[in-house]
């Protein structure tokens, strides 16, 4: 797996994690969805860099100029809802990209266990398409191979990306182990611990309350 850390260079990009992590500022809900929003933004301009290309002929009112466009066949899979801010940074820049969304919750058997479960899921055809596997949190890694093994019965992706805002570093070295070995991941921030429940430590605590309000 190829892993792009954006934080090993410093950028507005630091602000925006910052304010995500704030736990006064993170109480704005909005202002939480919009900086999780602005990521993807980011993470998909860099991302871009790694896409194919061919030169197109674009025609002007003065005359003829030939521009790189990108030729890959795109599909931007989320995972619901935590995803969806994320998602939709990730399609104000890709926004020719076919869209999936895919729900992967936390089944608690005891208070340190639990399964993940995967119920909704709406798809084109991944067949030799480019897959862009978003998720904002990256904790323990389960949740991305669960939905991985499901996006699989609507076809095999030629690439594959996952863009994450945060992450552990157990996480990423257990997805490393089932992911194909030309899986590129793109995220913002990495941290080295997880709690016993399985959070990322100091992490920003449950994306998709902070943005969406608390679940039952």
């Amino acid at each position: 797996m190829i892993i792009h850390k954006l934080e090993k260079s410093d950028s507005i990009l630091n602000t925006f994690i910052a304010q995500l992590r704030a736990k006064d500022i993170q109480k704005d809900a909005m202002r939480f969805r919009r900086n999780i929003e602005r990521i993807g933004e980011v993470i998909a301009y860099e991302l871009s860099k790694s896409l194919h290309y061919k030169v197109k002929k674009i025609i002007t009112p003065l005359g003829v100029k030939k521009i790189n466009l990108i030729t890959n066949n795109l599909v931007i899979c989320s995972i619901l809802r935590a995803g969806l801010p994320l998602h939709q940074g990730l399609l104000n820049y890709f926004d020719a990209a076919e869209n999936a969304y895919i729900s992967a919750f936390r089944r608690h058997t005891n208070s340190n266990e639990f399964e993940i479960v995967v119920e909704y899921f709406a798809s084109p055809t991944l067949e030799n398409k480019t897959l862009i596997l978003a998720d904002p949190m990256l904790a323990t890694g389960n949740s991305l191979v669960a939905v991985y093994n499901a996006l699989l019965k609507h076809g095999k992706p030629k690439k594959i990306h996952i863009v994450a805002v945060i992450g552990a570093s157990q996480g990423i070295d257990f997805i490393k182990k089932h992911f194909p070995k030309n899986t590129e991941l793109w995220i913002a921030t990495v941290d080295d611990k997880l709690n016993k429940k399985g959070y990322i430590i100091p992490g920003l605590g449950d994306a998709g309350d902070l943005a969406f309000g608390e679940k039952l």
